[in-house]
């Protein structure tokens, strides 16, 4: 399967110099081919075709208004079109409902004041990792690169990426075999939520760490900082790269401890199982940030691939299951229960159950795995006697004809 690593860039001026040329090349190419596809449709003639497109690339070129695009790679000008080819296409597909998810827009124009800018490199350029570390690019020189991990692999594309933050960032796309781990017996069932960010079938808790929250006072003061400041003006780009970072400084938090506990729930179970969430849904509710803050949907993404990549089972369960309303002990549907109803007991056998654990045990269980509650807060209490139960109700005798 195919994998991104990504690693910061440490790029000299001369560096930032190359990649700021290459960034508005690549965005020149890019609206080129879109403004002629629209004109192409405006005056009623036929759709412009890739190959085409990539004539008239080496026509423009050859001009004096264009010469300029031959300072950077062919391949960064190359791949620009691809970009606007494969986006052409999805707009298409999805007119057509060939292409599953929400209706996506047509192309739009890139601008240079985007905060983010990328280009890409393929093998076709010849892009290499020295021995001393660092990245070497075609008519760009060679980067420092923070190498956190090495390469499983030779990379076949990098993507050389400028964020909001003023950061560069190298990923390289790897083709990367399964890594499988030893057997392992348990199985386990998660139940995603905002007071706890997972509840799991064996009665483990983990509490939501609430990124955004936490970091809601020094946002609060950035952006009171950059509302201050004049449009136009350098000390409004400084402090708009503030509130940049601090931002990404909260992903980053977020996206780390995604990764961690994902792996170690894939290291430690043969089976995880899920629940498919209606996280656009929730978005639109008065739970909209909480919602958003716990990053559920890159979670289970992790879970999903890091399944397949180290040969673990990964199951996702439909959303109108009702984990909530089943007791995961005897199955009976004790029917909707509010929000602040925490803990509950069953009517039909008497246990008293978590909510939050009750349903990893059954998300766990709708997806045909064998789970008990090990572990878990369930624990029989008081109830009457079953009516089916020998010498309870004695069965009344039948009277003589």
């Amino acid at each position: 399967m195919l994998l991104r690593y990504s690693y910061r860039l440490d790029p000299w001026p001369r560096h930032r110099a190359g990649l700021a040329k290459a960034f508005g090349c690549a965005r020149v190419v890019f609206n080129d081919g879109l403004a002629a596809r629209q004109e192409a449709r405006l005056a009623g003639q036929p759709y412009i075709t890739d190959g085409e497109l990539s004539a008239r690339l080496t026509a423009a070129k050859a001009t004096p208004e264009r010469a300029w695009l031959n300072e950077v790679s062919a391949v960064v000008l190359q791949q620009a079109q691809a970009d606007l080819n494969t986006a052409c296409r999805n707009y298409f597909a999805s007119l057509s409902g060939k292409r599953k998810g929400p209706r996506i827009g047509p192309p739009k124009f890139r601008s240079r004041k985007d905060t983010r800018q990328a280009i890409r490199f393929t093998a076709n350029c010849r892009f290499k990792v020295l021995p001393n570390g660092k990245l070497r690019l075609p008519k760009i020189g060679d980067v420092p690169v923070r190498w956190s991990r090495p390469l499983p692999s030779q990379a076949s594309s990098v993507t050389v990426i400028r964020d909001s933050a003023g950061l560069y960032f190298a990923s390289f796309v790897v083709q990367a075999g399964p890594g499988a781990l030893p057997e392992a017996d348990p199985v386990i069932g998660i139940d995603l939520g905002l007071t706890h960010f997972a509840v799991l079938s064996d009665g483990r808790k983990i509490t939501s760490p609430r990124f955004l929250r936490r970091a809601e006072t020094k946002l609060r003061r950035t952006q009171r900082a950059l509302s201050r400041k004049q449009k136009g003006s350098r000390n409004r780009d400084k402090a708009r790269v503030m509130v940049a970072r601090a931002h990404a400084r909260v992903a980053d938090a977020r996206r780390d401890f995604c990764h961690q506990l994902s792996t170690a729930l894939i290291r430690e179970n043969q089976a995880v199982a899920v629940e498919d969430l209606a996280v656009n849904g929730l978005a639109r509710t008065h739970m909209a940030k909480s919602v958003h803050d716990a990053g559920w949907s890159a979670f289970v993404a992790m879970l999903e691939y890091k399944a397949r990549l180290y040969g673990r089972e990964f199951h996702r369960i439909g959303r109108f299951e009702p984990t909530s309303r089943i007791c995961s002990a005897c199955g009976a549907n004790d029917g909707p229960k509010p929000l602040h109803v925490r803990q509950w007991q069953c009517g039909g056998c008497g246990a008293q159950l978590d909510r939050d654990v009750n349903a990893a045990v059954n998300v766990a269980k709708a997806a045909g795995l064998a789970v008990t509650a090990c572990r878990a807060q369930v624990r029989p209490g008081s109830a009457l006697a079953q009516r089916g139960e020998a010498g309870t109700h004695p069965k009344p005798r039948r009277k003589a004809a």
